[in-house]
């Protein structure tokens, strides 16, 4: 096989080993039949591409033949059953366990009828197999499309792709050698699409379950803005917090941060722009703040985060200081109701952003804690650094400095 092949068909292969990455990180986070899905898509398009391009050590070809055969059978019916499960249409459990038993019936049905052919006709009928099955993906594709599902219309290019993807491959295994450079290429690109599709359809569905799973645990007291925990909620969790203590002599990291233009930009530009610029805070803190913090909204312009024990404070200040340059950067906000005019009309902003770091001692009240981290917060305003602190040595708020972790 050419060099160039070799490369992309290794790129295909990272591709998988990331979609595999990704899928133990979604169990990591308990979202464990996405983790499934994604793993299992991963691991069985990774063994199709490997058993059709010869690289696995059978040197009999009829043999290969026939294995390929029951491998593109047991592909196609998976892929096309997770496919199924991801649109909505095995929800329901008669219908799902009807279609189900007939998919795993025509599959088994498929491989049997082909032991009577020789090697080259079975892995017709398996194709042919994979067809239909790629037929029946799309119709569900698009109905589920039409029913304004956005993985649907995704669905349908991840099944033409597909079509290619497996066009190729079954040219390659009843002939490598007339298969050209520019089709193992093509062929490879379409392989990497695939996984794509199959990456950002799982990761939609995986955040909807996260934003479901959050409402379902907070409820009433979950804010739609920010998709995190409402100032009620926030408050609720603060003094739980603190009442678990008991007599442990620990401090609780709390860190609070304050939006300084917020009501300005409500003033200005009205209320959408407003709930845009929280919407974007929100969404920066969820995919910055490392797992084991908790947080939620602070009244109107501010967030909380709760580090239990242990609090390293080194380990507080990079994620203070850290939060304070990211939250800082330019978002351009939309200013109308309009969703076509979101992303084409709008005014750049920056967040004035405070924050107040604060090593609660066991004798702090949590409204205590929360008045002193928010005045540090408001406080950091006029600091370089965005980031304030109680300095016990001086005795009051002071910017806190690069060296003042390491040196405590």
């Amino acid at each position: 096989m050419d060099s160039v092949a070799v490369g992309v068909w290794g790129a295909y292969f990272g591709s998988v080993g990331l979609m595999f990455l990704a899928a133990m990180v979604a169990f990591l986070r308990s979202a464990q039949r996405v983790a499934l899905t994604g793993s299992l898509s991963a691991l069985i398009c990774g063994a199709y591409v490997l058993l059709f391009l010869g690289w696995v050590p059978i040197e009999d070809r009829d043999i290969l033949l026939r294995v390929q055969a029951h491998v593109a059978v047991v592909t196609a019916t998976v892929l096309g059953l997770l496919l199924l499960w991801t649109l909505g249409a095995l929800r329901s459990a008669g219908p799902a366990r009807r279609l189900l038993g007939t998919l795993v019936a025509a599959g088994v049905a498929c491989i049997l009828v082909g032991w009577a052919l020789p090697a080259g006709g079975a892995l017709l009928l398996a194709a042919a197999f994979e067809a239909v099955m790629a037929l029946i993906a799309v119709v569900a594709s698009v109905r589920s499309a039409r029913r304004g599902d956005r993985v649907g219309w995704l669905s349908v290019a991840a099944v033409g792709v597909m079509a290619v993807l497996i066009t190729g491959l079954t040219l390659h295994a009843f002939d490598p050698g007339r298969v050209t450079v520019a089709l193992h290429v093509l062929t490879a690109l379409c392989s990497i699409v695939f996984i794509c599709c199959m990456a950002v359809g799982l990761w939609l569905r995986y955040s909807y379950l996260i934003g479901l799973s959050e409402v379902m645990t907070y409820g009433p007291a979950f804010d739609p803005i920010t998709r995190m925990r409402s100032h009620a909620e926030t408050g609720l969790m603060l003094g739980e917090a603190f009442a678990r203590r008991g007599g442990d002599e620990r401090p609780l990291g709390v860190v609070v941060i304050s939006i300084g233009n917020l009501y300005a930009l409500e003033q200005l530009h009205g209320r959408a722009a407003y709930n845009h610029a929280l919407f974007v805070c929100g969404s920066r803190l969820r995919r910055m703040v490392p797992a084991g913090i908790e947080m939620g909204r602070l009244a109107e312009d501010g967030f909380l985060l709760l580090v239990r024990h242990p609090v390293d404070l080194a380990r507080l200040a990079g994620i203070a200081r850290q939060l304070a340059e990211r939250l800082a950067r330019p978002v351009r906000l939309g200013t109308s109701r309009n969703i076509a005019e979101l992303e084409s009309r709008g005014t750049e902003w920056v967040a004035d952003v405070g924050v107040g770091l604060l090593l609660a001692g066991p004798y702090v009240r949590p409204s205590e804690a929360v008045s002193s981290a928010r005045a540090m917060s408001r406080t950091a305003w006029s600091y370089p650094g965005r980031v304030a602190w109680f300095d016990p040595e001086a005795g009051q708020i002071a910017e806190l400095p690069p060296q003042a972790a390491a040196a405590r």
